[in-house]
């Protein structure tokens, strides 16, 4: 955004949810809730997996990267929506709606590569076990999580680059609960279709190439083991029945926004609410209810901080 070639743009204002004080109030509990859940969530997943020697594996290294993520992801958005919802002028400034889209990015794309990442350890965890050890590395895990920070950072910084400096004139008003790459690029005063057919290559299609492969990948897990072991099916499927439904519910809101920034689907708010605000909080949902051994680890962790509060 130049604002020294005469742009008076200064803020934008976003929709948000229309409704009476009563459901904006409701929304703002139950946004408020969720949020501080994902949060909480996903920290106590953080220091379970750091703190806990039994979940020094590659699988909990990588989910607990996961769990920071998401919560990034949902910080970069959610809590500037919770507090319009108490306010009749809903607005962002210009610089803050840049920043809160550089690091929807940022964090998603880096999401996406570490959920590729994930359904590698898990091929290799079913399909070659005696080699698991050996493959998965410290060192070519870390590699894999500073690469899917990289690949985070050049996705959002290319499409960072190409929207800061669009002039916007008088058209400040977006139709949704935070600022999104499609829409804000719809009111600039220049024609943007070339910039819109890159927003779709970029994000919609590296979304949905994304998604592809890692579904390829899982049916190639399931299809390896079936051939292997009749009954070892099951347990891979329970193994990666988790991983699937994150993908699933991570990688189709984003699809259906960025993959047809044209229509109004970019502007759909349940679209919208269930990528930043549902999508986080299920992974601490998913990966504690049904994981035995991250519940074991919780409530050891638990008795070790309630003995050593004792202690005192």
């Amino acid at each position: 955004m130049n604002l020294r070639n005469g742009s008076v743009m200064t803020e934008f204002i976003l929709q948000g949810f229309s409704g009476g004080w009563e459901l904006q109030i409701f929304f703002f509990v139950t946004f408020s809730l969720i949020y501080s859940a994902t949060v909480v969530g996903n920290i106590l997943i953080m220091v379970t997996v750091t703190f806990n020697s039994t979940l020094h594996s590659p699988m909990y290294f990588l989910l607990g990267n996961l769990s920071f993520l998401d919560m990034c992801l949902s910080t970069a958005t959610t809590p500037k929506m919770i507090t319009n919802l108490l306010t009749d002028h809903k607005t962002i400034s210009v610089w803050g709606c840049m920043a809160q889209m550089f690091f929807m990015h940022f964090f998603g794309g880096a999401e996406m590569t570490l959920l590729i990442v994930m359904a590698f350890d898990r091929y290799v965890a079913i399909c070659k076990p005696l080699h698991y050890r050996t493959i998965m590395s410290h060192r070519l895990l870390s590699g894999f999580v500073i690469l899917s920070w990289v690949i985070g950072f050049i996705h959002t910084i290319s499409q960072t680059v190409l929207t800061v400096n669009l002039p916007f004139c008088s058209h400040n008003v977006i139709d949704n609960i935070f600022c999104d790459l499609p829409l804000v690029i719809k009111l600039a005063c220049i024609e943007t279709y070339t910039l819109q057919l890159f927003v779709i290559a970029d994000s919609g299609l590296l979304s949905l190439i994304c998604f592809i492969l890692l579904l390829v990948s899982y049916t190639v897990i399931l299809v390896t083991v079936q051939q292997r072991s009749s009954g070892g099916l099951s347990k891979a499927l329970s193994t990666l029945s988790a991983h699937i439904i994150v993908v699933t519910l991570f990688f189709g809101p984003c699809t259906f926004i960025y993959a047809w920034p044209f229509g109004s689907l970019a502007s759909n708010k349940t679209l919208a609410v269930f990528y930043t605000v549902f999508t986080p909080l299920l992974n601490p949902i998913i990966y504690t209810l049904r994981n035995q051994k991250m519940q074991r680890a919780m409530r050891k962790l638990w008795f070790q901080h309630v003995s050593s509060t004792q202690n005192f």
